[in-house]
């Protein structure tokens, strides 16, 4: 057993480099990209500096329900990396002796780990101002265990946060497999029917969009106003905020992006949507990602090219805020996804 997960390990360090390669390497047939610390040292700031923690990003592992095309973490039924309780319980200290007001978990499918509700429990009573679980959707009706997700949420004031590529069948199950769309629209109607998404309700149920394809998202207010008008008229379906995020050239999308070759354009397209008042609110100058087993990371996009925060506090068990705050972002070529257009964050545009 312990053969096996060193050799996976193996494997995932060897892919992470070699995505690094590829995103390292900027020349292309048009012309060679800048790199993106050349681009923001235009602006003066480089280096980027992280600001006082606020939102503690954990990520509880990598098993998911679903195998989507864009997911950068490259989730899936097979992953078997989940975050234990001790390491749960170190983040949990964290939190509670920190200024952050956040804590976000995500995954995979965070529901998927057997102490999830135990850690939700737990984080809840640390009174967190905002209690982020990042669900799939369909996890809330994959097996009958689940069916209650929506009044568990609700009991510990959890503030749902939920993929959904489209308000349509087609462009849904085409990014996310087939059947996905049906199953996401019954778990929201499920969130609605507890009081999640509805006007004036405490119970904030939020949606993110992926673009299904190598182009970035569009207007993220407009796109908001689509999806809500049309979920409402067709399901009866109310939420609170779409978030837009583009694509990071990462994990499968960059692996897509090869296949199809769109990585050259896709490069292109994101350097000339550069927008330095983006630089100005990256995600990563406020946000610590933790990892399935407690490694710390200036974001998850990072923490899946294995690029570690640059200080001597590497693991949550060794969190010191004298060595994180103030510390160089560790910056690389996908960095320009966060930075084009109106930028892009778990929380969506940044600008």
């Amino acid at each position: 057993m312990a053969t096996k997960s060193l050799k996976k390990r193996e494997s995932e360090l060897a892919n992470s480099n070699r995505q690094l390669e590829i995103l390292s390497n900027g020349i292309f047939q048009n012309g060679e990209l800048p790199t993106f610390k050349t681009k923001i040292a235009e602006t003066n700031q480089f280096p980027l500096k992280a600001k006082k923690l606020e939102v503690l990003q954990i990520n509880v592992g990598y098993m998911c329900n679903q195998v989507c095309e864009h997911c950068h973490v490259d989730a899936g039924p097979d992953r078997k990396e989940i975050m234990t309780r001790e390491t749960m319980s170190q983040c949990l200290e964290v939190i509670k002796n920190t200024g952050a007001h956040t804590l976000d978990l995500t995954g995979g499918a965070p529901e998927m780990n057997p102490d999830f509700r135990w850690f939700v429990e737990e984080a809840a009573k640390a009174g967190i101002k905002d209690f982020i679980v990042r669900s799939n959707l369909t996890i809330i009706r994959a097996n009958k265990k689940h069916y209650d997700l929506p009044e568990f949420f609700k009991k510990h004031n959890v503030h749902v946060v939920s993929s959904m590529p489209h308000w349509t069948r087609g462009k849904t199950d085409k990014q996310r497999g087939d059947g996905v769309f049906d199953k996401s629209i019954k778990a929201l109607q499920d969130l609605n029917a507890v009081g999640y998404g509805m006007p004036e309700s405490p119970l904030r149920l939020d949606l993110v969009y992926n673009p299904s394809g190598a182009f970035l998202p569009g207007d993220q207010a407009s796109m908001e106003k689509d999806f809500k008008k049309a979920l409402v008229e067709d399901f009866g379906i109310q939420f609170h905020n779409l978030f837009a995020i583009t694509n990071l050239p990462i994990s499968r999308f960059l692996d897509f992006l090869i296949a199809s070759e769109n990585y050259e354009d896709y490069m292109y397209a994101l350097v000339e949507a550069y927008n330095p008042e983006a630089v100005k609110n990256v995600m990563c100058t406020n946000t610590l990602s933790v990892s399935w087993d407690g490694y710390l990371y200036d974001c998850d996009f990072n923490q899946m090219l294995n690029l570690p925060v640059n200080s001597k506090a590497k693991h949550i068990a060794e969190y010191n805020e004298e060595l994180l705050e103030g510390r160089n972002i560790v910056i690389s070529q996908h960095c320009y996804g966060c930075t084009a257009g109106a930028g892009s964050s778990c929380q969506g545009s940044v600008t």
